[in-house]
């Protein structure tokens, strides 16, 4: 039974170990003239598109969650047909990497809530099987509605981007107050917000807060966006900054016997999360 929830990731596990060696850290997250057009095509998509009304719609269509019920097994087993486009350090299906991160964490002793978290944390790129567009599910969060800043992926991109000729949006703060904290915040639209809404009544409010803006890397790894922090934005910091080390630097070609962990896992979720939950 288990192979027929995980075919693919079975398939991979099989065949694709060892084939590229482990890298130096400073190897990954590179955007620059190297990085592959199609990383780059995505994000100048990404930038042009994520405008402040497009991410309220969004908020408004999604946030609801009424788009289906189902389980964490099943959204897995659908998840498993999807790479990401925007990630230029990984080119295999995301549950495979969800597998990685997991157990990354609990390799190193992590919580079990931590190790779940990893397990579950790009899950939110359903978002691409109700029919989004890839640069409206991954990639690298912003907030919309303020200045874009330098420290965002390709901020050059923003050229074709109508919030730019919007005076009040293109202020340090925008729409929002200063310390107003990042829950007052719309992020770019994309499967961390939407994820946190479908887990966070099942979660440790740290396990949501690390869904909720992992890929917010402007924040946690470069310091950008400070002055829209609250108190509770510096406390839960860390939590992004340790588990962004284990998301990045598991993405290796490193065999992991999939049939053996599943057990662990699916005990795991059980523990979290009821059979069917609203998506």
């Amino acid at each position: 039974m288990l192979s027929l929830i995980i075919p693919g990731l079975l398939a991979i596990a099989g065949c694709h170990a060892a084939e590229t060696p482990n890298k130096e850290k400073e190897k990954y997250r590179v955007f620059d003239e190297t990085t592959a057009q199609h990383v780059k095509d995505f994000y100048r998509a990404n930038h042009a598109y994520q405008t402040l009304e497009f991410v309220l719609e969004k908020e408004k269509e999604y946030l609801p969650l009424r788009h289906k019920k189902m389980g964490i097994w099943e959204a897995f087993s659908i998840f498993d047909t999807l790479v990401d486009e925007s990630d230029p350090d990984l080119d295999l299906p995301q549950s495979y990497h969800l597998f990685q991160t997991a157990e990354s964490l609990r390799k190193d002793g992590h919580p079990r809530w931590l190790i779940l978290t990893g397990f579950l944390h790009d899950l939110g790129k359903m978002l691409a099987f109700f029919g989004e567009p890839q640069w409206a599910v991954v990639g690298d969060t912003f907030p919309v509605g303020c200045a874009y800043s330098d420290k965002i992926v390709f901020p050059q991109y923003f050229d074709r981007n109508p919030d730019l000729q919007v005076p009040l949006y293109q202020t340090k703060t925008g729409i929002y107050a200063e310390g107003c904290g990042f829950d007052k915040i719309h992020m770019s639209w994309g499967h961390d917000e939407y994820l946190y809404h479908v887990v966070k009544d099942y979660l440790p409010p740290e396990a949501a807060y690390i869904i909720r803006y992992h890929s917010f890397y402007p924040a946690h790894l470069d310091g950008a966006y400070t002055y829209l922090m609250n108190d509770y934005d510096k406390q839960m910091l860390p939590y992004l900054e340790l588990f962004r080390g284990y998301d990045l630097y598991s993405k290796t070609e490193e065999k992991l016997d999939l049939e053996a962990l599943m057990p662990y896992y699916q005990d795991l979720v059980s523990e979290f999360f009821p059979s069917e939950i609203d998506w």
